[in-house]
């Protein structure tokens, strides 16, 4: 039971930050969450600390959770990275290419696909962002695997909050093209695809929405 409950108020503050109903920013006291949701602040504690561990919210000693505040400079920047590491990345990837690798990838890409069809924002985020840190694995490229692990964490909340349903699946189809080329061993065509496609997800970042409200209760309602 205990559980559940705490699995349902991260779904429901997960729900309230990624649609755009909470700022971010937004203190969210225990107290009120645990009147809101009518349960202990044991329960809200633990819930806050999983949000945390998915650097939905951040937790400061003495002060508090918070709402995360992602820079979309940083977020930029991190694009910036990301593309000159992951074009070569690519590249490389095409020189060494097996029917097993790439079964690993159409396999992913498959994944990614049921969940932009099944409208799973968390899901559908996760799995666009783990198809490049798949590709050092299959690698065997443990340290590139690592540093693309933590690169793409660090804007992941921006392309949770800020990428559309359409932009998604435009990623999942650009994906889907990044392996043919793999297939194809076109090295030169997978890192300008892949190249092409950050700079897509980029693009396609909504940072104009409309902005959300700070109050918790509403936000949940």
């Amino acid at each position: 039971m205990e559980t559940t409950t705490t699995r349902a108020i991260v779904e429901a503050l997960t729900r309230a930050i990624v649609e755009h109903r909470l700022q971010p920013g937004t203190k969210l006291a225990e107290q009120k969450l645990a009147d809101h949701f009518g349960v202990s602040r044991t329960l809200v504690r633990q819930a806050l600390f999983q949000l945390s561990q998915n650097r939905l919210i951040r937790l400061e000693p003495a002060r508090g959770a918070f709402v995360a505040a992602p820079s979309v400079e940083e977020a930029r920047q991190v694009f910036a990275v990301r593309r000159m590491l992951e074009a070569e990345m690519a590249r490389e990837f095409a020189h060494q290419v097996t029917p097993a690798k790439l079964k690993a990838l159409r396999e992913h890409v498959a994944q990614e696909k049921t969940a932009v069809e099944g409208q799973d924002v968390e899901g559908r985020t996760e799995l666009l962002g783990d198809f490049h840190v798949r590709m050092a694995e299959l690698m065997g490229n443990a340290v590139l695997a690592q540093m693309l692990g933590e690169l793409i964490s660090r804007c992941a909340l921006i392309t949770l909050m800020y990428q559309s349903a359409s932009a998604a699946e435009h990623s999942n189809d650009e994906h889907a093209d990044i392996v043919k080329a793999l297939a194809a061993r076109d090295g030169d065509r997978a890192a300008r695809l892949m190249t092409e496609h950050l700079l897509h997800v980029e693009a396609n970042l909504t940072f104009d929405r409309q902005v959300p409200t700070s109050d918790i209760t509403l936000a949940l309602s």
